[in-house]
């Protein structure tokens, strides 16, 4: 309970600081505000009291990728930030940028929204997201589409796979453990712990089809899932 009330009091001021110091990089470049983001995503890790430990990165391949980590918990979003090399821009959902400061930075950072109630909307996205991957730079979806409830790996959804296949770039699974720990689902309650981010070796797409997801969907997935059931078990 103390570290909770330690990291609310001290994560909400922490990153309004962040937004508010933040928005004016980005009139320089985006990047400088992703960059900065990282910043903010090791300070608030270590208010949360996590260690972090990032395995794989010798599985990462040149140029732009897709990244395709599980979801577990809002910490993985810290976890990524933090672990990950390089500049990525996220897919996040329509609803996270209608949130005020909130949503203003992540458009100023160049994230792109995903309106998943519209179809047109939705493809639009994608359209936006290859034309960014086009231009060098790598991406985050969550092919759950949201966070598991239990720690288990839910079923893929197919558009992130659709992407990764017209973009022609790698997909790099990522498997993301001990966040459950630190603030599973449903919960509000913050305990301190280890966080695994683990890059697995990269899933080619170049000459696939679209029509060829779903087996992209099963190779990138397996490695996956192999991490996390063993995580639970232990």
């Amino acid at each position: 309970m103390l570290r909770t009330l330690f990291y609310i009091v001290t994560f909400v001021p922490w990153t309004l600081f962040i937004m508010v110091t933040g928005i004016p990089c980005s009139f320089i470049h985006a990047n400088l505000l992703h960059s900065y983001a990282r910043f903010w995503a090791r300070i608030s890790l270590w208010l949360a009291g996590v260690r972090m430990v990032v395995e794989g990165r010798e599985n990462l391949p040149g140029g732009a990728v897709v990244y395709m980590p599980n979801h577990q918990s809002n910490f993985d979003i810290l976890a990524l930030f933090a672990g990950l090399p390089g500049q990525f821009r996220w897919l996040a959902k329509e609803e996270l940028f209608h949130i005020p400061l909130f949503g203003l930075t992540m458009r100023r950072a160049g994230y792109i929204a995903v309106d998943r109630s519209n179809r047109k909307k939705s493809v639009e996205s994608m359209r936006r997201a290859i034309e960014r991957i086009a231009q060098g730079t790598s991406v985050v979806v969550f092919p759950e589409g949201t966070r598991s409830p239990d720690g288990h790996l839910k079923d893929f959804k197919a558009g992130s796979f659709t992407l990764a296949i017209q973009a022609q770039v790698p997909v790099v699974p990522i498997a993301i453990t001990g966040t459950r720990d630190v603030m599973p689902k449903h919960s509000c309650w913050i305990r301190g712990g280890k966080v695994t981010v683990t890059i697995l070796p990269a899933v080619a797409t170049a000459g696939r089809a679209v029509q060829e997801r779903n087996e992209l969907m099963q190779q990138v997935r397996e490695p996956i899932a192999a991490l996390v059931e063993k995580a639970l078990r232990s």
